[in-house]
């Protein structure tokens, strides 16, 4: 069975509703998947938007999720929470600049050979440099978001 990722949210390259941004409740959207390969032993995951003026931009790092799970709801706090791009930990929604195109934002979960990733809220650099021997699939959803120009009278 393949590995795959998607939300309830938003299908694979379609728009993320605004109540998962920086424009909304900046609630990170509910995940589930299915075909974990066998072998796993934890789960990964890493949001991050590719076309962000300054280099890829990362909006949720997430780590030693259990690898009987198959979902992760909206809003979840599960795993290890890692730094992204904003400087804290968890979740930080889409929010691109005001009148740019759309962005991508890559949601990537990674099954694992390691029970647990020895870091503490890591970066996803490290996270990656951590996992890069041990990666027995990924699956990936990507989602768009844009943002209106600000209006002025």
């Amino acid at each position: 069975m393949e590995f795959k990722l998607s939300s309830a949210a938003f299908a694979d390259g379609a728009d993320i509703p605004a109540r998962h941004t920086c424009d909304g409740e900046d609630l990170s959207p509910r995940l589930t998947w299915k075909g974990t390969p066998p072998g796993t032993r934890s789960l990964a995951l890493v949001m991050d938007d590719p076309d962000a003026p300054r280099g890829t931009f990362t909006h949720w790092v997430v780590y030693d999720l259990p690898s009987d799970l198959t979902e992760l709801g909206e809003g979840s706090t599960q795993g290890i929470q890692g730094r992204n791009s904003f400087g804290r930990s968890g979740y930080g929604g889409p929010c691109p600049p005001s009148g740019d195109r759309p962005h991508r934002y890559r949601f990537t979960l990674h099954a694992l050979d390691v029970p647990t990733i020895a870091l503490e809220h890591g970066t996803r650099e490290q996270l990656e440099a951590k996992i890069d021997t041990h990666v027995l699939g990924t699956a990936l959803l990507v989602g768009r978001y844009q943002r209106q120009p600000v209006r002025t009278h």
